[in-house]
């Protein structure tokens, strides 16, 4: 439906179903309400208009490619119910600048913020155990990001093209570092990998 612009979802629904709102390109604000627990795959993806949104607490599970080339959309809220992010969740999101990951989160899925090239900072908690392949291929303004101590692989081309990237900690959890992590990382001048724990240096 490419002439819908706004959708309040009544407080009876529980789940939006994947592809609800596939390609409504002229959605610009949703209200989802509390009674709502999951959102499936690809619920809003290419969404074009959407700026906002707010996902509720009661939700746990950010879907496959649910925001999906929503390239007008430049904040979210992630509530601490959330405990994954799925692959491609924010893939192509062009005007998210920044976005701060709860500590309820235990991994960030494959693409997950894949050519999200407005992304300037992320915060990643603690909890998180498992960054997936590409997660933040081609941020280009992504200047700083924190690894954190629960991460045991930084997975293949995780920061490619992430041209901006001037320096990274690699904590004492994490075992194993994937081909073309870091690579066409123009600005990056200083890696440092605390402890002796890298195994596998692809």
């Amino acid at each position: 439906n490419y002439a819908l612009k706004y959708v309040t979802i009544p407080n009876s629904v529980t789940s939006i179903s994947s592809y609800a709102f596939q390609s409504c390109s002229s959605l610009t604000n949703i209200a989802i309400p509390n009674s709502v627990t999951s959102i499936d795959e690809r619920a809003f993806n290419s969404c074009y208009s959407l700026t906002n949104i707010t996902i509720p607490n009661s939700v746990t599970s950010i879907g496959e490619s649910v925001f999906h080339s929503c390239y007008s959309l430049t904040n979210i809220t992630i509530p601490n119910s959330v405990n994954s992010i799925r692959d491609y969740a924010f893939n192509n999101c062009r005007s998210l600048t920044n976005i701060a990951i709860p500590s309820s989160v235990t991994s960030i899925g494959y693409y997950a913020f894949q050519s999200c090239t407005s992304l300037t900072n992320i915060t990643i908690p603690d909890s998180v155990t498992s960054i997936g392949d590409r997660a933040f291929y081609f941020c280009y303004p992504l200047t700083n990001i924190t690894i954190p101590n629960g991460v045991t692989s930084i997975g293949e081309s995780v920061f490619y093209s992430c041209y901006s990237l001037t320096n990274i900690t690699i904590p004492n959890s994490v075992t194993s570092i994937r081909a073309s992590a870091f690579r066409i990382c123009f600005s990056l001048k200083k890696v440092l990998i605390e402890g002796d724990t890298v195994k596998t240096l692809d």
